[in-house]
């Protein structure tokens, strides 16, 4: 078994209050949890409307699955307009 944490802080340029960036994130979490069954939360910035930091979970046999499925969550956000990502980082936590 293989945990693996994802860590990506992003500026949401299109907000303009904390209601507008709760909502964007709810979207976003939902559809990445949806998508790469993956456990998600903002761990940073939450009083700030236009800028976030995020953490996700991700449990696999294997690191390689792992990094491909961090690899693809990059990808969804960079592709998004809605976000700006300014730095993500990849950890094995087992």
């Amino acid at each position: 078994m293989t945990v693996g944490l994802l860590v990506v802080d992003c500026l949401l340029g299109a907000g303009h209050s904390l209601k507008e960036k709760r909502r964007v994130l709810l979207s976003l979490t939902q559809k990445l949890h949806n998508q790469f069954n993956i456990s998600i939360a903002e761990v940073a910035h939450q009083d700030l409307w236009q800028r976030s930091q995020l953490a996700m979970v991700c449990v696999n046999t294997e690191w390689q699955a792992v990094e491909r499925i961090f690899n693809k969550i990059v990808n969804v956000l960079v592709s998004d307009p809605r976000f700006t990502l300014l730095n993500s980082e990849f950890h094995k936590l087992y």
